[in-house]
């Protein structure tokens, strides 16, 4: 239903020279206004069955959850620019499966703000702690997409005890400006100019009723009250999609990503931390199963497949590599059956682990 929002969301976040807006919207004013309506009454009963919020150092955290707290608890750390619906497709099948799934929002996504302070990856993973500890759940399987998956290692660098395993979904296993650092300072430069976010699109509307036309998919059904997750009122009164996220990711202009790249340090504590985790450090040691989920493409966001096939060859007993060939990036929207599958035969790992030596 949201799919290709989602996707348009994702390239605007790492390759925003692709055009995001691709969801015409319904030219039918009145009957998106009763879909709106509809939408609302939906979204605040979905909430009610399985959103819940969490208070931690940081801030008033968002999640929600499917399946029995007897399950095996899965936390689940959403991509940029998305929030815990991102899961919406699979994670009922998943808890059919045995999972107990937990979506959290972090900063800045869905119903969890930018905290006032600066915060990390690792003030994430502090946030995920409080919330099982808050659950009453001493160990979890922790994954994510993206940047979520980076969040993912984090947790496991900072709280490894709380480990199953991990599933890295296109992030988390490989340096983030590992490709960047490969290429001649010429072509990097020509891909920043190229992707030109200093003229990226602010996603400011005069009323929630705007936002929510201006992403409806009109090709199709339902009421896709899913959508008001991403939709957030600001302080002037206004409403936006994701707004301030690119200054948080410290990427809001060409000046900003170049610093992510070059000058790390002068990025944003959240860019920052992004920038500089090394999972061949956090993972020297690596004592809990890992599944890397890999898209391979000609237009692959992390171009990773060779580090993640040699952190497989070091770590044999504990890494599963699974390639998913002709996807860019977002293997959970592009190929949700298999995705999981993998994750359900994960699943069977955690309960029997095999003997290692």
């Amino acid at each position: 239903m949201i799919r290709t929002f989602l996707i348009s969301l994702l390239l605007l976040a790492f390759a925003p020279q692709l055009n995001a807006q691709t969801i015409a919207p319904d030219k039918d004013t009145n009957s998106l206004k009763k879909k709106f309506i509809l939408a609302k009454k939906e979204f605040q009963l979905f909430e009610k069955q399985h959103g819940a919020f969490v208070k931690t150092n940081n801030i008033l955290m968002h999640y929600l959850t499917w399946g029995s707290p007897s399950g095996i608890p899965l936390v689940w750390v959403h991509g940029s620019l998305t929030n815990g619906y991102e899961f919406l497709e699979v994670a009922n099948k998943l808890a059919s499966a045995g999972y107990f799934v937990i979506a959290i929002d972090y900063y800045g996504h869905g119903q969890t703000p930018i905290p006032e302070h600066d915060v990390s990856l690792y003030h994430v993973a502090d946030d995920i702690k409080v919330l099982m500890d808050s659950l009453h759940i001493k160990k979890a399987v922790i994954g994510g997409f993206s940047r979520g998956g980076y969040i993912s290692t984090a947790f496991y660098d900072a709280y490894p005890g709380m480990v199953y395993g991990l599933i890295l979904e296109d992030g988390g296993s490989v340096a983030f400006n590992s490709y960047n650092h490969q290429l001649p300072v010429a072509d990097v430069e020509k891909k920043i100019q190229s992707i030109g976010l200093d003229a990226l699109p602010k996603n400011i509307f005069d009323s929630e009723l705007d936002a929510f036309c201006s992403i409806y998919d009109s090709s199709e059904n339902g009421t896709q009250f899913e959508l008001l997750s991403w939709i957030n009122q600001t302080k002037q009164g206004k409403w936006s999609i994701g707004t301030d996220l690119m200054s948080f990711f410290n990427m809001a202009d060409n000046d900003q990503y170049r610093d992510l790249i070059y000058n790390t340090t002068k990025a944003s504590l959240f860019g920052e931390s992004m920038a500089l985790i090394e999972p061949k450090i956090i993972f020297r040691n690596l004592s809990v199963p890992v599944l890397i989920l890999d898209p391979i493409s000609e237009n692959d966001v992390f171009p990773f497949e060779k580090e993640n096939a040699a952190l497989q060859k070091q770590h044999p007993g504990f890494i599963k590599h699974v390639r998913y060939d002709n996807t860019a990036h977002n293997i959970h929207f592009s190929h949700p059956q298999k995705f999981t599958a993998d994750l359900i035969d994960f699943l069977f790992i955690i309960k029997k682990p095999k003997r290692r030596k």
